[in-house]
């Protein structure tokens, strides 16, 4: 069944608008948007720029249609579409990619031929055809012989349907979507434009993340005719007297505000065979007026094909930052589609006139330089993500910092997990910390680095009662790691993520001067050896008397299974995650030796997880001891081949906002961050012959660096930098953002 999946994928993919033939192309031709969207990787292959606030995506995951595999509500679902799916019920404008928790996936426009019909269920089509660019979408419905084609702007969604003779219509559902919150607001303002809003929030079941995204909505000509719907009640006594009992109802030339959860509004026309209707879309988080200023802005005025450019010269520039020589197709596709995927979140929150919702508040603010992103899931991204943005887009790093700061100032918390200015409190640890001290040593300083060490300091010392980031703080900072209390209480990730923290916050008060704050976090961080089991010479989970967690298996929490003190992961994932203290590390596994025999058992022994973040560092760990660097290249090979393809499964699972896209990135460049406050980049072998890293000359004094391979052995034989033999298999930041090369000789 795999190898017909395989070869009927492969087919389709051949007939993709991804043409991977060509040498000396824009980079935007090496992506392939449709990576990613199986396997749980949960990306899409929506229209999106660089950032954007809107992504219009395919949603094809409701309706329970036999022509789906999965379905939105048959079970946990955490994107709108899937490339398994084939049963199409609108184009969402507000999406995420690559989570793993269910929200936003809403404002759905539908195009549909002859009678109304306002049921997902029944109005929705095969789809097929589909065909993808950066900035750009179409798929071909069979029920209704229409053609659907997407792009955007940062604000906007356009939509151009092509319709066959007759009566023709397209639908506004604001019912449908992905999200957990119901709820919705709709008006039909004239005969050529429709406003209102739509409830999202409770990402991952949380509640406290409820917001509206409000939109306007135009068309290229006028209806011939139009209403709104509502979905009735179920009735009891009354159904007797109701021919619309527990059904949708239809409101024509209707133009009062309709609210409620099941409802939507229709635009009919009546068209010639071949005839196209437009849609632009704008939409803000902070009132419909703004959105109708976002639309006004940003529109051009029905041109489909100027609105498609103007996206995909913005990919070409974002892309254009890394440029690769050698390799084959495939793997340019794999590296492009990552670099890509990295460029979708954080993203853009505020408004064209600076406004945006504060951070746990209703209140609007306004942002008068730069942009005010969203969409921070820290946990995951702090380890490459972040990093990355600093090296080859600063500017964006800035801004992301920036926003976090500013998140600090309007809640008086910074973030752990934000979602359009509100904290999700999903996964653990306190990883602003980190990102934001590994800026500030790559050199991004232009923000208050005060006030940032306040904020830092504050989660990392307040009592647990009083603490939003860290409630569990207080047995950890007296005796020095947190104790499991409940079955399953991911104590053990929580310690090792607030050592990570203060560790980086630690390095941050030794260069600004506080030696008591430095002396202080740094003992902190050294906690980790609590957990240190001489017994199975691993991570275990302690209990508050001191006593290890008895009954232990190591194994517990393989497949995402619940584990006593784990989160996503067990004791084999996570034993590693003291890479703060590598010395201490290697020590404490019993000298170099034992250290290097029990990483690599994690690998020979299937413990390692490459679809998930605890252990995405291991493979460059050889890089410690001298001599056994050359496993850092083979298992890096290794789980490129393995786990990175030029195909819809062709990511190891959740994206995680682009984590996994920066490890894959990183990897074929050669190099990679493994510990964020430590500027050292860790070597490995390059996939591609040369890859060229254009500098930001308004961050960095360098113009480009360059990574250089050569030779054909199976091992690197001899590291230079600009000339000079590198005696280890690391590279420090600073030397390498002055530009030059980095020949890595095999």
């Amino acid at each position: 069944m795999r190898l017909k999946w395989f070869l009927s994928s492969f087919i389709t993919l051949c007939i993709l608008a991804i043409d991977v033939s060509a040498q000396g192309q824009s980079p935007d031709k090496w992506v392939n948007p449709f990576i990613g969207t199986t396997n749980y990787g949960t990306t899409n292959p929506g229209a999106i720029v660089p950032r954007g606030m809107v992504s219009m995506v395919p949603f094809n995951v409701a309706g329970n249609s036999e022509l789906n595999k999965h379905d939105k509500d048959a079970g946990w679902w955490s994107t709108p579409y899937s490339w398994d799916n084939k049963y199409f019920t609108g184009y969402s404008h507000v999406n995420l990619s690559g989570v793993g928790c269910p929200e936003l996936g809403v404002i759905l426009l539908m195009p549909t031929t002859g009678k109304i019909n306002a049921d997902f269920r029944e109005y929705g089509s095969e789809m097929s055809k589909q065909l993808a660019h950066p900035g750009y979408y179409s798929t071909y419905l069979n029920k209704y012989d229409i053609q659907t084609e997407v792009s955007a702007t940062e604000r906007t969604g356009i939509s151009r349907f092509t319709f066959p003779a007759g009566q023709s219509n397209i639908l506004i559902d604001l019912g449908n979507g992905l999200t957990n919150e119901s709820g919705a607001s709709i008006k039909v303002v004239n005969d050529r434009e429709i406003e209102g809003w739509r409830m999202t929030g409770t990402f991952c079941y949380n509640d406290g993340t409820e917001r509206p995204v409000y939109f306007v909505a135009r068309f290229s000509r006028a209806a011939d005719e139009f209403g709104v719907w509502k979905k009735m009640p179920k009735m009891k006594a009354e159904a007797a007297w109701s021919s619309t009992n527990d059904k949708f109802k239809y409101y024509r030339n209707f133009q009062a505000e309709m609210a409620g959860d099941s409802i939507g509004a229709w635009f009919t026309f009546n068209t010639k065979a071949r005839q196209q209707i437009l849609v632009e879309v704008g939409v803000s988080y902070v009132s419909i007026d703004n959105a109708r200023q976002n639309l006004n802005a940003e529109t051009n005025k029905f041109d489909f094909e100027a609105t498609k450019k103007q996206a995909e010269d913005k990919w070409n520039e974002a892309l254009s930052t890394i440029t690769v020589k050698g390799g084959t197709d495939d793997q340019k596709t794999v590296f492009y589609t990552a670099l890509y995927h990295m460029q979708i979140h954080p993203n853009i929150l505020s408004d064209v006139n600076g406004q945006y919702p504060a951070m746990e508040s209703f209140e609007i603010k306004t942002r008068e330089d730069g942009e005010r992103y969203t969409t921070f899931s820290l946990w995951d991204t702090y380890r490459n993500v972040h990093p990355f943005l600093s090296l080859a887009f600063p500017e964006q790093q800035l801004n992301m910092v920036t926003s976090m700061i500013e998140m600090y100032d309007e809640s008086g918390w910074l973030p752990r997990w934000e979602l359009n200015s509100t904290e999700t409190h999903v996964m653990e640890g306190d990883p602003a910390l980190p990102v934001i001290v590994d800026t500030w040593f790559r050199g991004i300083k232009d923000f208050d680095i005060e006030k940032a060490y306040a904020a830092m300091y504050k989660s990392a010392t307040t009592p647990g009662a009083k603490n939003k980031i860290r409630p569990d703080i207080d047995f950890y900072s007296s005796h020095g790691y947190v104790p499991l209390t409940q079955p399953y209480d991911n104590s053990v990730s929580h310690a090792l993520e607030y050592y990570i923290a203060d560790w980086n916050l630690a390095q941050l008060a030794k260069a600004l001067g506080k030696e008591a704050d430095y002396e202080r976090f740094l003992k902190q961080s050294q906690g980790w050896k609590n957990y240190y089991d001489t017994e199975f010479g691993i991570i275990r989970p302690k209990l508050e008397s001191g006593e290890f967690l008895p009954d232990f298996d190591p194994k517990q929490g393989e497949n995402f299974e619940p584990s006593p003190g784990f989160h996503e992961g067990n004791a084999y994932q996570y034993t590693f995650a003291t890479h703060h203290d590598m010395p201490g590390t290697i020590k404490l596994n019993g000298g170099k030796r034992q250290f290097i025999n029990k990483l690599q058992a994690i690998f020979d022994d299937g413990h390692f997880d490459m679809a998930n973040e605890p252990d995405i560092h291991y493979p460059w760990l050889f890089n410690y001891v001298k001599g056994e660097e050359w496993r850092s290249q083979k298992e890096v090979n290794l789980l490129i081949a393995e786990y990175f393809k030029n195909a819809p499964d062709g990511l190891p699972g959740n994206d995680d906002t682009g984590t996994m896209s920066s490890w894959i990135v990183y990897a074929m460049m050669g190099i990679y961050p493994v510990l964020p406050g430590d500027m050292n980049y860790a070597i490995s072998s390059p996939v591609f012959d040369e890859v060229i890293l254009q500098l930001d000359r308004n961050f960095y004094p360098g113009e480009t660096f360059i990574i250089r391979k050569t030779g054909d052995s199976d091992k690197i034989n001899t590291i230079k930098f600009n000339g000079k033999k590198v005696k280890s298999y690391f590279i420090n930041h600073a030397e390498l953002v002055k530009g030059g090369t980095l020949e890595i000789i095999h």
